[in-house]
């Protein structure tokens, strides 16, 4: 498995994969993600034999994007790097494709000495997620209610 630098080239199979994890991805268009990948910081991709298998795109503080939880971050700290979203085809899932992305993700909050923030769903639950997140050393720190959902504030020190 390879980790490449995302680009445009890629947004039909980003698109495709974030489809196969919803509700935990949150639904986005084509533009969107496009959109995700200006803003980003860090986007990186697993290939395997050439395939995109899984991807995680990821967002420094103050960028224009309009997430609520994204504002939560940004309203409660000065620097980080924001997982936005990452995503494994569901035929890859359980394979090592989460980690290793996530692995890339801890390497440059290291390299640029920020920590990791992320949100998982509390409401509808997500426990494959919850369970991944804190096995990585997450710590939960707070909880933003929704009108539809709950997601639950993570954060990993650098």
């Amino acid at each position: 498995m390879d980790i490449i630098a995302l680009s445009v080239s890629d947004i039909d199979a980003m698109w495709a994969i974030n489809e196969q994890g919803l509700p935990g991805t949150g639904k986005v268009s084509k533009k969107e993600i496009v959109q995700l990948l200006e803003f980003s910081s860090l986007s990186v991709g697993a290939y395997d034999q050439g395939e995109l298998v899984g991807f995680v795109v990821c967002l420094p503080p103050r960028t224009a994007y309009g997430s609520l939880n994204y504002a939560w971050f940004n309203e409660h700290y000065e620097s980080f790097v924001y997982v936005d979203r990452i995503a494994v085809s569901e035929e890859n899932r359980n394979k090592g494709v989460g980690s290793a992305l996530y692995d890339h993700v801890v390497l440059y909050s290291k390299q640029h000495g920020v920590p990791v923030a992320a949100e998982v769903n509390r409401e509808p639950p997500n426990p494959g997620s919850m369970r991944f997140h804190i096995r990585f050393g997450f710590e939960e720190v707070g909880v933003l209610h929704h009108a539809e959902k709950s997601v639950t504030m993570f954060l990993k020190q650098a």
